[in-house]
């Protein structure tokens, strides 16, 4: 039974299926989410000029950048793959995320420094910091080294506040919006992405429980966990009424959220986290610019 598995993962795959793990697992499609987020809401502010596309490009490079980097720590490839299609895939591309990244991060900084971004730096250098430290073992406790994503709880609302800054905040700083005027996007947006974490929590329910890590589905439990992200979801929903976003725009994403919500298990492949839960994002932003 072993050498028929090992046989059968070993077999080559179809063009179209390397491509689209390629695509996924380089992180290229979640950059695509957050470079579709920030699309979005410019879409939500117009004027929209020539700086609003230049910004999109840039958090893509950005995004691009800082996962792939994320994904490529020594330490990581150290941990066994398991049954991780997507970790094993990361794991034998690393060099090719690096050369990704370093593609990445040559657009973004072009994009930063032409476009004055420099300005911003006491503003941009916090967010950052959390983006680029999230996984770096930064402090020993309990005789191994820890990470902010370690701090119980911490990870989800971390990384809602660093994606609702950059696909928020970033265009409020192009447009000049003061945040009394972005408040209520700011919210739904952060409430959006908790519903996102939470569903990728529950994927690492297990490594997070074995790695000491204290999550919410490792505290409460899945189900109570699932019960919470449609909590925020709820919220999401409730915050784009009230600040009179188009109610199918905001409606129709949500429904098909709340289904993978339900659907998600930490048993589910790899492709139902990468393509369908990081696609929720892309979905939400499209509703925006179609209804």
């Amino acid at each position: 039974m072993a050498h028929s598995t090992l046989s059968a993962s070993a077999a080559p795959r179809h063009p179209l299926g390397r491509l689209l793990d390629a695509v996924l697992y380089s992180s290229a499609w979640l950059a695509a989410a957050a470079a579709a987020q920030t699309a979005a809401t410019l879409h939500q502010w117009p004027p929209l000029g020539p700086s609003g596309g230049r910004l999109v490009t840039l958090v893509f490079a950005a995004t691009l950048l800082v996962y792939n980097l994320d994904a490529a720590l020594p330490f990581k490839h150290r941990e066994p793959a398991g049954n991780s299609a997507r970790k094993a895939w990361q794991q034998r591309h690393r060099l090719l995320m690096l050369e990704l990244a370093g593609t990445a991060a040559l657009v973004a900084g072009f994009f930063f420094f032409a476009d004055g971004w420099w300005r911003y730096l006491p503003l941009l250098a916090p967010l950052g910091a959390l983006a680029l430290l999230y996984s770096w073992p930064l402090w020993r406790w309990h005789g191994r080294p820890r990470a902010l994503r370690e701090v119980p709880l911490l990870k989800g609302f971390l990384i809602a506040t660093v994606w609702t800054a950059v696909t928020v905040g970033l265009p409020a700083l192009v447009l000049h919006h003061s945040v009394a005027t972005v408040a209520g996007l700011m919210g739904q947006r952060f409430c959006l992405i908790m519903v996102i974490a939470i569903v990728f929590d529950i994927r690492d329910y297990g490594r997070d429980r074995r790695a000491g890590t204290r999550t919410f589905p490792g505290v409460l439990g899945v189900r109570a966990a699932k019960r919470l992200a449609l909590g925020f979801l709820v919220a999401s929903v409730a915050l784009g009424l009230a600040r009179g976003a188009s109610p199918l725009a905001v409606l129709l994403p949500a429904v098909l959220t709340a289904v993978v919500v339900n659907a998600a298990a930490e048993t589910r492949s790899d492709y139902f986290y990468a393509l369908l839960t990081d696609g929720l994002l892309i979905v939400q932003a499209a509703a925006y610019f179609v209804f």
